[in-house]
C-alpha cells in the first residue's frame, strides 16, 4: 500500500496545518489531542504504519476522531466528494475508534469509499458489540490548498441494519439512526433502529 504525499515537493507540515485549519472550520477547534501512530503513515501498512488521528470535542456532545493523513495524498482513490479523511464519533473516550480509522486509512489508497456504502467489519468490531459494520456518510465539506476535500463519517451499524442497507433500504436505516439519536455516533451497545 502507498505512502504519503505523492505530489512531490510539498511540505508535509504545511499540508498538516492546512488540513487542520480546514477541519477546524467544520468541527470547531481541536482539543489538541492527537493519537499518533507508532509507525508513521508514509512507512506503509506492511511496515506497521498507521494514520495519525486528531480529536475534536466542540462539534458533538462527545468526541469526533478524524484521520489527518489523507487529504493531499495523491495515492488516495478520490470518491465523488474528492480527497477525504475518515471520521468516527463516540460519546466518550474510546481508543477503538482512533485505532480503527487509523488502520482503515490505508484502505482508501486501494478502494473508493462513498457515502451510502457499507463495510462489514466483522472481527474488527469491539468484543461483545452490537455493531458489525460501518455505514459511510458525508460529514463535512471544505477546501484545502485549492483541493475539494471532505470528511467521510463511519457510523457503526448492527447486522440487521447492514442487511437492510444491502436490500436497498439505506434511507430507512439512515432515518432510523437519526430519529433514535444514534447518528452521528457509533454506539457499541444499542438495539437496532429497525426494531
Amino acid at each position: 500500500m502507498g505512502g504519503l504525499l505523492s505530489n512531490s515537493g510539498d511540505d508535509p507540515t504545511e499540508w498538516w496545518e492546512d488540513r487542520m485549519a480546514a477541519m477546524e472550520s467544520v468541527l470547531g477547534k481541536s482539543d489538541g489531542m492527537v493519537s499518533h501512530a507508532v509507525v508513521p503513515f508514509q512507512f506503509g501498512y506492511d511496515a506497521g504504519g498507521r494514520a495519525d488521528v486528531v480529536h475534536f470535542r466542540e462539534h458533538v456532545p462527545g468526541i469526533v476522531y478524524v484521520t489527518s493523513e489523507l487529504i493531499g495524498d495523491d495515492l488516495q482513490l478520490q470518491n465523488a466528494l474528492g480527497n477525504y479523511e475518515l471520521a468516527i464519533c463516540h460519546r466518550k473516550e474510546e481508543t477503538w475508534c482512533a485505532q480503527t480509522i487509523s488502520s482503515l486509512a490505508y484502505y482508501t489508497l486501494d478502494a473508493r469509499l462513498e457515502p451510502g456504502q457499507t463495510m462489514d467489519i466483522g472481527p474488527a468490531a469491539p468484543p461483545g458489540s452490537a455493531i458489525s459494520a460501518f455505514l459511510f456518510a458525508d460529514f463535512g465539506r471544505f477546501t484545502v490548498r485549492g483541493r475539494k476535500a471532505r470528511l467521510l463519517l463511519c457510523v457503526g451499524i448492527t447486522p440487521d441494519e447492514l442487511s437492510a442497507c444491502q436490500r436497498g433500504n439505506l434511507q430507512g436505516v439512515e432515518a432510523g439512526l437519526r430519529s433514535r439519536n444514534v447518528y452521528p455516533f457509533t454506539d457499541f451497545q444499542r438495539e437496532s433502529v429497525l426494531t
